[in-house]
Formats: structure tokens, C-alpha cells, sequence
């Protein structure tokens, strides 16, 4: 009987870890794969390569035991890393926006962490000498300003410029669902608008690289020796929350999605919630209407000395709303026609991000959301078809 019994239960055991082995391997097969999590794509590409490796805080790699830094598993990996190069906001993510970056040492790796925000934004060849490839792998938004498709940029044409490959980690774009708002014209290039896209523009940033290549948009026209790790059971219908936060002041799933919308109000005297635990959820300024939601701007991580600081702002609170699935300027159009002092609204920059002279000039004279919209569809639709050539993903 205690026989049986036993039997009964190593069989009955071995059963169960057959079963959870089984729903374990097809919840893997069906998850979403960004490319650094598939190692064996890449690492043969390196195996007795001198390495560099453009990464942020964002760059990293779980599993069901740990999650580790990128770096830090190639590291493991016996991967003979050069240098580590770093966007905006630094290699463990903790600069303010627009805080320029030093070079520095890594103290967990030893490793040498040359910024590319700030004075040099571009790798050099002396930065670049001994690399065989170059691994890129940052987290993008979906944004035209997000300054980490710049970085993509100056890293591509230095690549091509030096003889080095680079290897683009893909990863999901959280903003993929749409594309939306101004083109950027030519006269409003800048490190916040580089190429003539819209500012949402629906494609991740492997997508991304391969447009750069392929409308020729580096100097000279020249070509980077270019490959797409992609991303595996990835559709431009899936949903993905990012895990960590991509930058300082995208603290959240509700945040990443707003951003786009509410980056708009950044060039203006209202606040968008730097320096509170809602950035980029809210807006607001001490002289709009009283009666609102209300909310006073301190220092915090992300924001050492935020607009608006210790004064108390009223506006709207965003952080129980649907996502927006379009570029939302209802809000700038509604802080604009509330703010008393109409003439010093606006601040210098506000172009650069708009990527246009017109949507300053739309909303002074009043016109329409609807209209202001109509004006973006020709180079909408032209870009729209435009991009179709270099999407990976269904």
C-alpha cells in the first residue's frame, strides 16, 4: 500500500513539474522578447571583438532568478568591453534633463563611461579606436524629442565614419500604437529634432535605425554597417509596460504615454509636474483659475530646481485618464486660453519642440484643434507611407 502510494506520488509530482514545465515554456514562447534578452543572436558577434556599448539605466536583462545590467552580463559573458557610452540622463539614469554628462568611471565595472550628452554628442575617432562593434541598446519613447534618437544619430554616423558595425538591441515602443502631430521642418533641426518625422512617430528604434540608413540622413549620405537584433513576439498591436523607467522623470506607464502631449507645455511657463511624484500627469501655473487641482513643485529626483518651484500652481490632474491614442494639445490650447498674461506664455524653444513656426502662431490666433490638425495631414500621410519601407514588425 505505502508502495503504491509512493508511486502514486513521484508520479503524480513528476506530472505536475511536466505541466508547469510545459505552461512555463509556452508563457516564454508567447512573451515578449526585447532584443538584449536574445543573447544567442548576438554574443556570437562578438566572440573575439573589442566592444563598446552605448547603455543606459533602462538597458537591462531579467530573468526568473536576477536581473542584471547589460554590461554586466556581458561582462559575464567574457565579452572584452572597451568603453561604455552614455545618453542623456547618464549610465545609471540619475541627471537631471538637459544636465550635461562628465566622463567617468563606472565603480561597479571599473569601466570607462564616456558621455555623449553635453559637449560631445558624437563618439570620436580616438573614443571609437580598437572597437570592432559597437552594441546599442537604449529604451526609446516614441518621441522625435526624446533625445536618445539623436544619440542613435551621431552614434550611426560615427560608426560608418570609423569602420565599426553596431548591433542594435531592439526594444518595445510603448507609444507604437499611433503616429501623429508636425513634421519637423528643416529650419527647426536641433539635438531635440533631427530628421523629418512627426512627433509621434510609430516605429521602435531598430525601425528607426533603418530609416536613418536608408533616406540617407547621415552626413554625406554614408551608410552604417547596421544590424537589427529584433524583437521576438513583438506585433504593433501589443501592449507593453516598460519596467524600469527610461528616464528620470518617466516614472510610469501613465507618464511614458502622456509625455509626447504634455512635452508641449515644457517651452511655456506651465509646469508639468516636475518636482512633484507626478511628472508629466499634471500641468499647472500659480495664475491659472483657482478652483482647479492644485499642486506645489519641490525638488526631487529627476529635478534639482523644477519651474515653478515652492509655488503653489493650480491646473489638472491627468493620472486616472485613458491613455491618449493621438497627439493630445487640447491641454496646451486650454493652459494657453486660461494663462492671464498671454504675451509670456510661450518661451524661447518652443518652435524647436513643436518642429514648426506655426503651432505658436495657430493657437495666438485661435484656430481650431481641428484645423491646427488638418494643417499637419499632407506630411503626415507622406511620412505614414514613407516609413512602411522599414518596419519590421506586423
Amino acid at each position: 500500500m505505502k508502495k503504491n502510494f509512493r508511486h502514486y506520488l513521484l508520479k503524480s509530482t513528476f506530472l505536475f513539474w511536466l505541466l508547469l514545465g510545459g505552461i512555463l515554456r509556452l508563457n516564454a514562447q508567447n512573451s515578449i522578447l526585447p532584443g538584449a534578452l536574445q543573447n544567442y543572436l548576438y554574443l556570437p558577434e562578438l566572440t573575439d571583438k573589442n566592444v563598446g556599448v552605448v547603455a543606459h539605466q533602462a538597458s537591462l536583462i531579467p530573468s526568473l532568478n536576477d536581473t542584471q545590467h547589460l554590461v554586466d552580463f556581458l561582462l559575464k559573458q567574457n565579452v572584452k568591453i572597451q568603453s561604455v557610452f552614455a545618453p542623456e540622463h547618464g549610465f545609471r539614469g540619475t541627471a537631471d534633463a538637459g544636465e550635461k554628462i562628465e566622463n567617468q568611471t563606472d565603480p561597479k565595472t571599473g569601466l570607462s563611461i564616456i558621455s555623449l550628452y553635453g559637449n560631445n554628442r558624437k563618439p570620436t575617432p580616438e573614443q571609437l579606436k580598437g572597437i570592432d562593434v559597437l552594441l546599442f541598446d537604449l529604451q526609446d519613447v516614441g518621441t522625435r524629442f526624446y533625445t536618445y534618437l539623436s544619440t542613435l544619430h551621431y552614434v550611426m554616423e560615427a560608426c560608418a565614419e570609423n569602420g565599426v558595425s553596431l548591433i542594435v538591441l531592439d526594444r518595445p515602443n510603448p507609444n507604437l500604437h499611433y503616429v501623429d502631430g508636425p513634421v519637423l521642418e528643416k529650419e527647426h533641426t536641433s539635438f531635440v529634432g533631427m530628421h523629418p518625422v512627426p512627433i509621434v512617430y510609430g516605429m521602435t528604434i531598430g525601425e528607426y535605425a533603418q530609416m536613418i540608413n536608408g533616406e540617407g540622413w547621415l552626413e554625406g549620405a554614408i551608410q552604417c554597417d547596421l544590424k537589427i537584433i529584433p524583437i521576438k513576439n513583438y506585433t504593433r498591436n501589443s501592449s507593453y509596460e516598460l519596467p524600469v523607467r527610461p528616464s528620470p522623470n518617466l516614472p510610469n506607464a501613465q507618464a511614458v504615454a502622456l509625455y509626447p502631449s504634455l512635452c508641449l507645455l515644457e517651452p511655456t511657463v506651465i509646469s508639468v509636474g516636475r518636482g512633484t511624484d507626478h511628472q508629466f500627469q499634471i500641468y499647472g501655473h500659480p495664475l491659472l483659475p483657482q478652483d482647479s487641482f492644485s499642486f506645489t513643485p519641490q525638488p526631487n529626483f529627476g529635478s534639482k530646481n523644477p519651474k515653478q518651484k515652492g509655488v503653489l500652481c493650480f491646473g489638472e490632474n491627468l493620472t486616472q485618464i485613458n491613455p491618449p491614442k493621438q497627439l493630445e494639445i487640447k491641454w496646451l490650447i486650454n493652459a494657453y486660453q486660461n494663462f492671464p498674461s498671454k504675451d509670456t506664455f510661450f518661451l524661447k524653444g518652443f518652435d524647436r519642440i513643436a518642429g514648426n513656426s506655426s503651432l505658436q502662431k495657430q493657437i495666438k490666433k485661435g484656430i481650431t484643434e481641428e484645423e491646427i490638425r488638418k494643417s499637419w495631414n499632407p506630411r503626415l500621410e507622406q511620412f505614414k507611407s514613407l516609413r512602411k519601407k522599414y518596419l519590421i514588425y506586423p
